[in-house]
């Protein structure tokens, strides 16, 4: 990572950061799980009952983020016209967890994403993601890798094929 993606990553992924503190005590939401990555980000929430509105929730974090980074990125002329920054994408994507199984399946995919993408070879090794706070309360071991997981591939989604 260069110098500033890791700057970029390291503001995300800094715990306690102020705005992302103020974002949750505004607009309520529960982080189950969390990586960041040199150009993007998954992440798992659950959200208060009868609260379904995501798209505030990554305005907000997006918002707060771009006002932590120095002006410097390169942009589009129609991001410029539009007075954007050029951090992030325009859209998000969510899935609603359908069941148990689900939820581990997606959990496991956001922990793995570093591997994925070749910036480690273990889970473990990548320093900012929310992996390590699920180790500490016993939901992964420390070695997880995923070995002994069969994995379906379908585009950016993964899905297990097992039970835990």
């Amino acid at each position: 990572m260069g110098r500033r993606t890791e700057a970029r990553v390291g503001t995300l992924a800094r715990p306690g950061v102020g705005w992302g503190r103020k974002v949750r005590a505004q607009k309520p939401f529960h982080i189950d799980a969390w990586v960041v990555l040199p150009d993007h980000m998954h992440c798992g929430w659950t959200l208060p009952e009868d609260d379904t509105d995501f798209s505030a929730r990554w305005q907000a974090i997006k918002a707060g983020f771009s006002r932590c980074v120095a002006i410097g990125e390169q942009r589009s002329d129609s991001r410029v016209e539009r007075h954007e920054r050029g951090i992030w994408q325009r859209r998000f994507w969510e899935h609603t967890i359908r069941d148990d199984r689900d939820y581990v399946a997606h959990l496991d995919y956001v922990h793995f994403n570093p591997v994925k993408h070749g910036l480690v070879t273990q889970v473990g090794a990548w320093p900012h993601s929310s992996f390590h706070l699920c180790v500490a309360k016993g939901l992964y071991p420390a070695a997880w890798n995923r070995e002994g997981v069969e994995v379906a591939e379908a585009g950016e989604r993964m899905l297990r094929l097992d039970e835990r």
